[in-house]
């Protein structure tokens, strides 16, 4: 049966579901058998270009080249498993570019011509996933704000302290 090899992954937040389904689909399908550090090996082989190859080779750095398949068979390394590569994937490139999306569409959110009503759930919406809280989170509400009600808030004599209120 032939299955298909994953694309080469650069370290690019939209490549990261399905650069780890592909290689997971193919491991399960072609490689069952086969001792974790040589799926790691496999699996890291596939990881070329961009941020990702940088970060590829500190990796291998640190396990060091030349004995790499020995370390890793041995479970003398910072990854043991196949999936411990996938979650360390993951939170390289997929959670932390995600979060830093949700900031620049929070950083770019504005009121205009929508209601209060509208661009408060607007802004929950963006706000979610965003690592965003307390007073910072305030800021960047009020920011994006309509001229008439930041003049209204300027003026108010107890301001909010939180974003609820």
């Amino acid at each position: 049966m032939k299955v298909a090899k994953p694309p080469l992954f650069s370290g690019k937040m939209e490549e990261v579901s399905a650069f780890i389904n592909v290689a997971w689909l193919y491991l399960s399908m072609k490689m069952i058998g086969e001792a974790e550090a040589t799926k790691i090996a496999w699996v890291l082989s596939y990881v070329q270009g961009g941020v990702a190859e940088a970060w590829k080779d500190n990796l291998l750095d640190k396990l060091s080249k030349d004995n790499l398949l020995d370390k890793l068979s041995k479970g003398k390394s910072e990854i043991e498993t196949v999936e411990e590569l996938f979650d360390k994937i993951r939170n390289k490139f997929g959670k932390t570019a995600e979060e830093e999306r949700k900031i620049e569409q929070l950083r770019m959110i504005e009121q205009g011509g929508k209601t209060c009503n509208e661009y408060v759930q607007e802004f929950k919406k963006v706000v979610r996933g965003s690592s965003y809280e307390g007073q910072s989170l305030i800021e960047e509400f009020k920011r994006g704000l309509s001229r008439a009600l930041k003049r209204k808030l300027a003026e108010v004599e107890n301001p909010s302290h939180t974003i609820e209120e």
